[in-house]
């Protein structure tokens, strides 16, 4: 049972984030060539941002390639957004355009790997959701 789908680039940042919440967790991959996650039920994102001075690019390629998919859209349940503070306003832009456009929430943002504070109110947060889930099907 996958609950969470990722994205990480080279720097491994939210792959280490995604490690450390310790959930079944699917990466998506960088190019085309490889194969997608296929989502049966509800996941949350969690996506990195990558945006220029403008905002401009801000979610990754590989993360709007799988999201152009209707069904894996429609399971989308919410967005964990990472991002580098150094960079003002655009700080975990990625969750914010993803929200908007998918009406889903931003559950939370986090810095580069994120801290051991962030990890635990992730897995906190996620579990009272998926809890909270399974007591409304």
């Amino acid at each position: 049972m996958t609950r969470v789908i990722y994205f990480s680039a080279r720097s491994g940042n939210t792959a280490r984030f995604v490690d450390a919440l310790g959930f079944p967790a699917a990466r998506l991959p960088s190019t085309s060539a490889q194969a997608m996650p296929r989502p049966t039920e509800p996941y949350v994102l969690v996506c990195p941002t990558y945006a220029d001075g403008e905002g401009r690019g801000a979610v990754p390629k590989p993360v709007i390639r799988f999201l152009n998919d209707p069904d894996n859209r429609r399971l989308l349940d919410g967005v964990v957004a990472g991002g580098n503070r150094n960079f003002g306003a655009t700080f975990a832009l990625a969750g914010e355009v993803i929200s908007r456009k998918c009406q889903v929430p931003v559950l939370y943002r986090f810095e580069l790997a994120g801290t051991s504070t962030d990890v635990t109110r992730v897995q906190t947060g996620l579990k009272q959701r998926w809890e909270e889930q399974c007591l409304t099907t």
